[in-house]
């Protein structure tokens, strides 16, 4: 069975003035599904590897034919992390967090806004395209801040990705060109944290 593209849960300008129209139109309907396109065709010769959600063949890269590897993890990375990102923003949402994530952030980080000056560190200095993230499977069941390059997903290191911000700069460019800095601090604005408390939640459960 062919992957899809989700649809966005809300409409285009639905996060303006924090992401404009134009940036959410380009980035789902064009680059997101772009990654979708380039997973189905990779996955066209191996029918074993058809029926597996992009999750789990991120997940386990190794059990991927070495012919179709690179292919998956940039493809089918991308699919993975795009999805995750239009569910994790919402119009009129953001502030802090409330809920079981709000009490693990102040438990790893001390609070809040310690959390988020490291999360905005790790996307401002991820040199070139990728993303920063908060992941569990940390010790002694600390959450972390990672950044990966490209499209990779921390679910390929054995990590559990809670959230996460795209900083390649087709997410933000047509609105705030080269201040990535700027983008980081806006996109706070968007976050879903009832979206993100069901993905720690799922975690929680793993």
């Amino acid at each position: 069975m062919a992957h899809e593209l989700p649809a966005l849960p809300y409409d285009f300008a639905a996060l303006e003035p924090h992401i404009s129209a134009d940036i959410m139109r380009l980035h789902h309907d064009k680059h997101h599904a772009t990654y979708v396109d380039n997973l189905n065709k990779a996955l066209e010769k191996h029918a074993d590897l058809q029926s597996k959600s992009p999750e789990d063949l991120v997940r386990d890269l190794q059990s991927v034919p070495e012919d179709i590897r690179t292919a998956v993890r940039n493809n089918g990375g991308g699919h993975v992390n795009h999805s995750m990102f239009w569910q994790i923003m919402a119009p009129k949402a953001g502030g802090e967090p409330t809920g079981a994530i709000a009490d693990a952030i102040k438990n790893s980080f001390g609070g809040f806004e310690d959390f988020k000056k490291l999360f905005n560190d790790g996307g401002t200095k991820q040199f070139g395209s990728g993303w920063v993230w908060l992941v569990g499977g940390g010790a002694g069941g600390k959450l972390e801040v990672v950044s990966t390059p490209n499209q990779d997903n921390p679910l390929t290191n054995g990590q559990h990705p809670i959230m996460g911000n795209d900083v390649w700069e087709h997410a933000y460019y047509l609105q705030y060109q080269n201040r990535r800095a700027e983008y980081l601090q806006a996109w706070w604005n968007v976050v879903n944290w009832e979206e993100v408390n069901k993905r720690f939640a799922a975690l929680s459960v793993k």
